[in-house]
């Protein structure tokens, strides 16, 4: 029996790597004068670094720091603090779409009874103004959000569900995750959980061979949308 629906944020709730958490990058970059620019390719290579200050450092180690920077945390931070700030104004805007058949899911799943969370190793501001702006407050309300640096290791490491589980008083068995890359998908596994993937732009060739159900999209369309009921009946 499914109590609870976990869902990852970027990728899953909206597809906001290749548009969103990229274009902030950049923008974060230009702003602090950094010869720096993120393409559409090379970020998909980057995204195998879970957490955006996880990410940032692994490239600057791999080619090379700024002229003249002695505080590479402090910069790590200054930029990702940065980033937040310019990825949430993309977000309040209104150009990033919540992903078909999100909306549609999540309210199946209120009327149900099932609690719901976010977990996500995306900044818990980014995160929480993803659920607040894009479902709603009266959706908003019945998410428990598990974010940022919350723990100590990120995914493909199962601290992060680990700790909503515990959060939520539930069992493994009983929670379901959604989620759009292998980080995740092994994230879930290694917490005993069950894991739909529905893939996103920057994901749909990884390896899903552990997943209990691949879809390319929850789906809107009565009929070829993938219902709360036939989740429930495949997977539990």
């Amino acid at each position: 029996m499914v109590k609870a629906i976990l869902f990852d944020c970027d990728g899953v709730l909206v597809d906001t790597e290749r548009d969103g958490h990229r274009v902030a990058f950049n923008q974060a970059f230009a702003a602090k004068s950094l010869e720096v620019v993120w393409d559409v390719p090379l970020y998909g290579e980057l995204l195998q670094i879970a957490g955006g200050k996880e990410r940032m450092f692994h490239y600057f180690e791999q080619r090379g720091w700024p002229a003249g920077v002695t505080d590479r945390a402090k910069l790590i931070q200054e930029l990702h603090h940065l980033k937040t700030d310019l990825f949430m104004r993309i977000v309040e805007s209104g150009q990033l779409p919540l992903r078909s058949g999100v909306k549609r899911l999540v309210d199946q799943a209120i009327t149900a009874g099932i609690q719901l969370a976010v977990c996500s190793t995306s900044n818990e501001r980014a995160v929480t103004a993803i659920v607040e702006t894009l479902l709603g407050p009266q959706r908003r309300i019945h998410f428990a959000i598990f974010a940022g640096d919350i723990v100590p290791r990120k995914k493909p490491a199962p601290d992060i569900y680990n700790l909503t589980r515990e959060r939520l008083a539930l069992k493994a068995e009983n929670c379901l995750v959604v989620e759009d890359s292998r980080n995740g998908l092994l994230a879930a596994k290694h917490a005993g959980m069950q894991c739909l993937i529905t893939k996103s732009s920057y994901t749909r060739e990884e390896d899903f061979t552990e997943a209990d159900l691949v879809v390319e999209e929850l789906g809107d369309d009565p009929g070829t949308c993938l219902t709360l009921q036939e989740i429930v009946q495949r997977l539990f």
